[in-house]
């Protein structure tokens, strides 16, 4: 199923830089999407809109990852010619990743 089913996402930039943040609606499926929800996977989805690094950060007490992508945005809000300078829409496109959920 689509990750959308059982996690909402935030993101946003700073710079270059763009930030997807994953949370589980049900703390229950917290391991579930650290297990599956991989870099390796994001930077597959993602493919070329990331030409840089991928890191990803657990917050086991909020129970969350967190993505800082690296020379994302096409140069940042002041230099890209994209319309979505900020990555806002990139929170949607996190949530299309397929997980399988006992």
């Amino acid at each position: 199923m689509p990750l959308r089913e059982i996690a909402y996402s935030r993101s946003g930039d700073k710079g270059d830089t763009a930030n997807i943040g994953v949370v589980p609606f049900d703390e229950t499926d917290y391991e579930l999407i650290k297990e599956q929800v991989t870099i390796e996977k994001v930077r597959e989805l993602f493919g070329e809109l990331v030409k840089g690094s991928i890191t990803r950060y657990e917050f086991e007490g909020i129970k969350a990852i967190n993505f800082v992508m690296e020379n994302a945005l096409s140069g940042g809000v002041s230099r890209s010619l994209n319309l979505d300078t900020h990555g806002k829409s990139w929170s949607n496109l996190i949530l299309r990743l397929e997980v399988e959920v006992p």
